[in-house]
């Protein structure tokens, strides 16, 4: 498996920028998430009114947290070893998704918005993987959804390379040939 690794934190910490920019300057402010006080996250940044919370993807190296987020039990569970670029992407930032646009439509990125959040992630790979391996298909690892209905992007565990696929079927279309590649290759939707 090789691994763009050392740049994957890089591009998405620079895409999240990018997003919040622009962001900003259409609207005049960071982006609004509805409050919700039993589903707390590190990426609030205080309310905006009653009812929504401003809101930015945060770097979870950068946090004081006791929890580590680690696919160890995921890759024990399957008897797997994932991609390291999937790692890298689901254990670099706290956000809520990131609306972004491609030369084949709009996306949106996936992101675990807090520590409960990247569990209940796992346990959706843990689901997809064994669907995939029920159909007999090559593992993948989704981390966007599009706005054509049943279109996800996913990562393919063998190669790292990045493929639109309908759920439950095999990937038919290639996008990248890594995930830094593609998360590059992306404008901010706002």
């Amino acid at each position: 498996m090789t691994s763009s690794k050392t740049n994957l934190p890089q591009v998405l910490r620079q895409f999240s920028r990018n997003y919040l920019d622009a962001f900003s300057q259409a609207h005049g402010h960071l982006p609004l998430v509805e409050t919700d006080e039993d589903w707390i996250s590190p990426c609030e940044q205080g309310k905006a009114n009653e009812n929504e919370s401003y809101w930015q993807p945060v770097e979870i190296a950068q946090l004081d947290q006791q929890q580590t987020l680690t696919f160890d039990n995921v890759e024990s569970a399957l008897e797997i070893n994932l991609h390291p670029d999937i790692i890298t992407y689901f254990t670099t930032l706290y956000s809520e998704s990131i609306n972004a646009s491609s030369e084949d439509g709009k996306l949106s990125l996936l992101f675990a918005w807090n520590f409960d959040d990247f569990q209940r992630l796992q346990e959706n790979i843990i689901g997809h993987i064994l669907m995939k391996r029920k159909l007999k298909q090559a593992e993948t690892i989704f981390f966007a959804v599009t706005d054509a209905e049943d279109i996800i992007v996913s990562l393919a565990n063998a190669s790292g390379e990045i493929w639109a696929e309908r759920v439950g079927c095999k990937p038919h279309k290639k996008l990248a040939n890594s995930l830094a590649d593609y998360i590059g290759q992306l404008t901010p939707e706002v």
